[in-house]
């Protein structure tokens, strides 16, 4: 086994599942944006939660992008260019949610914040499907010749897994944002939250595991089923607490049931990153797809260094950022008058 091509598989499998974590629960709020919140001041609590992390919590996908660039150049050449069209739609949909953000509160009239609040919805829900599209292709496989490259017209990655891991990341968020809001709102969202997660829990996170159970069909294999197992305890324990009002812990669980799921998906696809659904002698594998071992030895020098400062940082702004909102801390909007 090479230990850092290996270690450097491992380091991207935590970026994305740290991905998913924090930019889940931003992606999922801003789809209730229009899904639950009914009245401006519920809309503003929501969008005041996310309000000082969602920023941050993007870098995780640029992080996530940018180590598969510099440690599996083969496997990000192949992967961007064979879903160049749901890469695209999901930065579109990125920066659409990104300019709502940050637009519609100077918005003069309430058909323009309503505007802004579609965008912000649509584009996290496109974003988080084209996200699950991407990832669930990446582990089920493309149809990839001897080079790399993808056989087949653009449209050639839209399939069955694609969908599934599309509505399995949609279902995560909505999930994931009803438990933020548990921990950081009082009043009817906190209320919502409670009510939500306690009947719709499971349904929200059946396509993920369903996705996960596919993978490991298709890679038999011992470990990952343990972990699989690992992951439906957490969903089960996170379901419990939710009903028990526990809000604390049901997050937490969550998160433990999106980290085993993840090892259990990435466990089952080692030694390959990216198979090919043409011929498995096609697979792009660890080995096959990595960066020199002098690189990747860099990258890892660079990666103990800063990563720690990265996570004390954003650490510091969730704690900073820590207590609950609710509608009376929400200030009248103010009305300027075009001159």
């Amino acid at each position: 086994m090479d230990v850092l091509p290996t270690l450097w598989f491992i380091l991207i499998a935590v970026l994305w599942t740290g991905y998913l974590l924090l930019e889940g629960f931003d992606l999922g709020v801003g789809m209730l944006m229009k899904v639950w919140a009914r009245n401006e001041s519920q809309r503003r609590v929501l969008l005041n939660t996310i309000g000082p992390v969602w920023d941050g919590n993007e870098v995780w996908l640029l992080t996530a992008g940018g180590a598969t660039f510099a440690a599996f150049p083969l496997w990000y050449a192949s992967l961007f260019s064979a879903l160049y069209v749901p890469l695209t739609i999901a930065l579109l949909a990125l920066i659409l949610r990104a300019v709502s953000i940050e637009y519609r509160g100077k918005a003069l009239t309430q058909r323009g914040r309503a505007t802004w609040d579609w965008c912000l919805a649509g584009g996290s829900a496109v974003a988080a499907f084209c996200v699950g599209a991407m990832l669930a292709l990446t582990s089920t496989g493309l149809p990839l010749n001897a080079n790399g490259d993808r056989v087949g017209g653009p449209f050639v990655w839209l399939n069955g897994y694609a969908v599934l891991g599309g509505l399995a990341v949609v279902g995560f968020a909505l999930a994931m944002g009803w438990a933020f809001l548990g921990l950081k709102t009082d009043g009817a969202p906190r209320e919502a939250s409670h009510r939500h997660l306690s009947r719709w829990l499971g349904l929200y996170l059946v396509p993920l595991a369903l996705w996960a159970v596919l993978v490991l069909v298709q890679n038999p294999k011992a470990a990952p089923w343990i972990a699989l197992a690992v992951a439906v305890v957490g969903m089960v324990v996170a379901w419990v607490m939710a009903t028990r009002r526990r809000e604390g812990y049901s997050f937490i669980f969550l998160a433990v049931f999106l980290a085993a799921g993840v090892t259990a998906i990435f466990t089952a696809m080692y030694p390959n990153v990216l198979p090919s659904t043409l011929d498995p002698a096609f697979n792009l594998t660890v080995q096959s797809a990595s960066s020199s071992d002098y690189t990747l030895g860099v990258m890892t020098w660079v990666a103990v260094i800063f990563v720690p400062i990265v996570l004390a940082y954003q650490g510091w702004t969730y704690w900073v950022f820590r207590r609950r909102l609710q509608e009376t801390h929400i200030p009248e909007s103010h009305v300027v008058t075009p001159v």
